[in-house]
């Protein structure tokens, strides 16, 4: 049952995060989008840019970005590539990586460019 409730908590995670960066005027455009390497669990673009939010759901803040591995990270890049190429700009556009770390208060703490290809 341990399973059924952390997949839960990661959903109601990511929807806390995607109306957190809605109502700071992002306008998020896709969640949990698949790709063939894996998913993002939010794209939102602000301006002229395309944000790719990685979001971590732990007790804590700090716990949560532990949670961050170097195999997810490539992953996203893999991913962010891939979605990109959909973009009218394609590889060119302005893209930044952000963490959403979300602690079990469901405080929400945004690390904005937090990851750089």
């Amino acid at each position: 049952m341990s399973g059924l409730v952390s997949y839960h908590a990661g959903l109601a995670a990511e929807d806390s995060v995607a109306r957190h960066y809605s109502r700071s005027g992002h306008r998020v455009v896709e969640r949990r989008w698949r790709g063939k390497g894996g998913e993002i669990d939010v794209i939102a673009q602000f301006g002229g840019d395309t944000i790719f939010i990685e979001v971590k759901k732990s007790d804590s803040h700090a716990a949560a970005a532990l949670r961050v591995s170097d195999r997810q990270v490539r992953r996203l890049f893999d991913c962010a590539g891939e979605y990109m190429g959909g973009l009218p700009d394609g590889m060119l556009s302005s893209v930044r990586f952000d963490v959403a770390l979300v602690d079990a208060a469901g405080r929400i703490e945004i690390i904005e460019n937090a990851l750089a290809a």
